[in-house]
This record gives structure tokens, sequence and C-alpha cells, in this order.
């Protein structure tokens, strides 16, 4: 608390699962940090109710340090996993990296005066604000909204950009590491399964709308986006790298991708 009052937040607390639910329906806020072992309901169910009504940044803090807790916590909506035992400076970088990206479309056509759209890190100020990426994908990038034939697409903050950072460098291989430093931040380079994850609920939920595959694993190197319905060099992009459909259940089980 002393961390996030100390950079001029307004904190507000709950002593269990139940009552932090209760207190961010009845409070909205801008940010939450949350635990996963807490009275009454853990913090993945937490996260999971939470994020139904809300698109404030999360911010997992746990001493539970397996692989699967990361991964489940992404899966149902955080933004980022904070491993205990940390130091102040680290989550205040992490905070501060999430709050550089931009909120909503919601948000900013609530309130234009104040929260003025500012471009994203991937979409520079200059390019066109609407991508087609073929077979009946559009992005909007203004609006920060994604349609498939029509048809918006429910995408989280990050799976946007995700989505946006692969759009805008089409049929140019994207390595993990560019993309976690385009989208989160230089202190998590090294956690390259946090572009995996949400490829992977991407790449599931664009599914959900079409049969195409925009998105194409390089294996042990990154992802690369094609303009679907188009014939491709599959070389593009410096290698004969392998281009794989991964589903959106590979992660667990394993694959180096």
């Amino acid at each position: 608390m002393e961390t996030l009052e100390g950079a001029g937040f307004r904190v507000t607390s709950a002593r269990d699962g139940r009552a932090a639910v209760d207190v961010a329906a009845a409070d909205p806020p801008d940010l939450v940090t949350l635990d996963l072992t807490l009275p009454h309901m853990d913090g993945i169910e937490v996260c999971r109710r939470i994020r139904e009504t809300s698109d404030c940044y999360i911010v997992i803090v746990s001493a539970r340090s397996d692989e699967v807790d990361k991964l489940i916590g992404l899966e149902v909506g955080a933004d980022d996993f904070v491993l205990k035992p940390f130091s102040p400076r680290e989550l205040r970088a992490r905070v501060a990296a999430l709050f550089r990206r931009p909120r909503t479309a919601v948000v900013a056509d609530e309130a234009p005066s104040r929260a003025p759209h500012v471009p994203s890190p991937s979409q520079p100020a200059d390019e066109p604000s609407t991508i087609s990426c073929g077979a009946g994908l559009v992005i909007n990038s203004a609006r920060r909204e994604v349609q498939v034939d029509g048809a918006i697409v429910d995408l989280t903050r990050i799976e946007y950009d995700v989505l946006e950072y692969l759009a805008t460098h089409l049929s140019r291989v994207c390595t993990r590491e560019e993309m976690v430093l385009a989208i989160w931040s230089s202190a998590l380079t090294h956690d390259h399964h946090l572009v995996d994850v949400h490829v992977a609920n991407l790449r599931g939920k664009l599914r959900r709308h079409s049969d195409a595959t925009w998105i194409h694993t390089i294996r042990g190197i990154g992802y690369r986006m094609d303009r679907e319905g188009q014939q491709q060099d599959r070389r593009a992009g410096g290698g004969p790298y392998l281009v794989a459909r991964i589903d959106s259940e590979d992660w667990a089980r394993g694959l180096d991708f």
C-alpha cells in the first residue's frame, strides 16, 4: 500500500476475496493489486469476477512461483504477475508501464477533454487508423476496435495490443522479446510466456468468428501475421522458419513455441 500511495494513488484495501469484489464494484478502481491466497475466494476467482465488469489494470502479486499460477492468472484477465519478494521500484515500474498504454475507446469517448487519445506504442501517429488484414478482419486503432466480417471481437486490452502490434508489422517476424518491450516494459523481457498466453487467447477469440489463420508461430523465435487470402513468402522475415497453427491449449501441453 505504501508503495502505491507514494506513487500518488488513493488506495483502498480489502481483507478477503469477496470484499475485494464488492469494493471494486462499489468504487471502480483504475488499478488492482491482487494476491492469489485470499480467504473466502481465491485471487484467480476475484480476478475473473472483476474482469467481467471492469477494464481496470490488474496486477497479481504472489509468492506462488508455479508457472501454472502465472498462466492461469493471465488467462483470466490479469495484466501482469509480480513474484514476491519484490522491490517497491519494480512494482512502480511495472505499474507505470501499464499506465503508459492507452485506456479503452469507451473511456476516451466518455471523457474526451480529460483523456485525449494517445496512440499506442505499436501504432505511429501518422499511420492510417484502419488496418485490413484480409478475410474480413479489420482493426480500427482510433477506436481500439476489432471486427471480423462486421462482428466485433471482444478482446482484452493486452490482446488488442498484441494484435495491433502484429498487424502493423504484417509479413514480418516479430520476436517475443521485441513484443514484450513494445507492449509491456523492459523489466519483463525475460518473461516470454506473457506473449504466448495472450496470443493463444487471441487466436481462440478470432477463431470463434472465422476459420482463417492470420497469426503464424515461428518456432523458437516469435510470431508473424500475414494478410489472409494472399500468398505469402513463408521465408519472409529472415529465414526458413517453420510455420504452424497452434491451438489455444498448446501452451499448457509444454510445447516449445
